[in-house]
């Protein structure tokens, strides 16, 4: 009985060996799937900044382009009334 005892007590001994073994793998593996997660999460807030910043910088483009091609139209529009003033034709 002393020997059957020793077997059985070495066996839950070594099954609670492996089940922690299993726990801290799958822990381990759950942690850097997390690491993971958040690297990423990162890459992609940076990147989602760096193109807002882009998108700014583009629309703050358009605007001076925008004004700029305004005051084009209102010169040539003032240079064709000149030239029919003048007793051109435009």
């Amino acid at each position: 009985m002393d020997a059957g005892t020793t077997l059985l007590g070495s066996l839950v001994a070594a099954a609670g060996v492996l089940g922690a073994a299993a726990v801290a793998y799958l822990g381990k593996r759950g942690e850097n799937a997390l690491s993971g997660y958040s690297s990423l999460t990162e890459k992609l807030q940076t990147e989602r900044d760096r193109l807002e910043r882009q998108v700014a910088e583009r629309d703050s483009r358009i605007d001076e382009l925008t004004s700029l091609h305004t005051a084009d139209q209102s010169e040539i529009a003032r240079l064709r009334l000149d030239i029919h003033r003048l007793g051109g034709t435009s």
